[in-house]
């Protein structure tokens, strides 16, 4: 008996390997896959301004990028001794408001200076549920008190609109999107189907729309073929380890061919061996193992010459 009703996938025509760059923006999710595309040596820039939730948030960091507009001192808000943008996420923040510029800045920056390589954007939406301060939709509202915001779920069309002007902004760029399967429990549950709901029916009219443009089912996999709070972690919101692994192999399945395969698992087992700490690293053993890492790092290189991850793995064994 069957007791699973599996998503099926339909392969990309255009398929992603080692020699593209990705950049990859949106929620916790993004930065999953990023990881995870990052082991198997796909150069990725992953969530310049940190993790973003929200559509029209996800459509600022993307102007910021393209502009390579940063922030002012002005911009900063201050919760007692600690500065923040609400544009960005609490990593960034800083009891010191100049380095809170200055690194948001820099990110800013070295996302611009790499678009001009970046084949694909990921763009993954978390949800519909914006907060706006001043009339402005806020990326973190960083523990500010609550009635400062007003809260409320952008429609269809607001969504569909945003992404829209992302879009423009990348015109040559392929562009994949995804609905973070995490469940958003502060919404309520019906809050947070209907929030998932809005960003599903918009990215289906985004689809429909652009040639260019393809949707990887990430929720309707946990969702729906992963049906199971086994596939939960313990705070019954994230996925589990084993459930990533899996929406990583079907999108595998989707975005990745052959051959891509083959180099990522060469990539991954070099960088394991990188990892591992030898018990004799001066053993004639542990000698032989690095030179036989070091050829198959060089043949890397050789096949993809720009991949950065490719020459930090050659260096590491030469």
């Amino acid at each position: 008996m069957n007791f699973r009703t599996e998503i099926s996938i339909t392969p990309s025509v255009n398929k992603i390997d080692q020699s593209q760059k990705i950049l990859s923006i949106g929620s916790c999710f993004a930065e999953e896959v990023a990881s995870c595309l990052m082991k198997v040596g796909v150069e990725v820039v992953s969530n310049p301004l940190g993790t973003l939730y929200n559509p029209m948030s996800i459509a600022s960091c993307v102007e910021r990028i393209v502009h390579n507009r940063g922030i002012q001192r002005e911009d900063l808000k201050c919760r007692g001794d600690v500065w923040f943008s609400l544009d960005s996420h609490g990593s960034f923040d800083n009891p010191n408001p100049e380095e809170v510029v200055s690194s948001i800045n820099r990110s800013i920056e070295q996302a611009h200076r790499a678009l001009a390589g970046v084949d694909w954007v990921i763009l993954t939406l978390g949800t519909s549920w914006v907060f706006e301060h001043n009339g402005e939709v806020v990326a973190n509202c960083h523990k500010m008190p609550a009635r400062e915001f007003v809260r409320r779920r952008l429609s269809v069309e607001e969504v569909v609109a945003s992404l829209e002007r992302t879009l423009a902004m990348l015109p040559d760029k392929h562009v994949i999107l995804s609905i973070s399967p995490v469940r958003h429990l502060g919404d309520g549950l019906e809050g947070n189907s209907l929030s998932k709901a809005t960003l599903r029916l918009a990215a289906e009219q985004l689809v429909a729309q652009n040639e260019r443009v393809c949707y990887f089912p990430s929720f309707e996999i946990l969702i729906d073929d992963l049906r199971d709070y086994r596939y939960c972690g313990d705070d019954m919101m994230h996925p589990s380890r084993g459930a990533v692994e899996y929406v990583w192999e079907r999108f595998c399945e989707m975005f990745l061919g052959r051959e891509a395969l083959c180099d990522g698992e060469l990539f991954e087992r070099l960088t394991d061996a990188r990892n591992h700490r030898p018990l004799h690293p001066e053993s004639d053993e542990h000698r032989t193992f690095r030179e036989a890492m070091f050829r198959k790092a060089l043949t890397l290189t050789h096949k993809f010459p720009k991949n950065p991850i490719a020459s930090e793995l050659m260096k590491f064994f030469a």
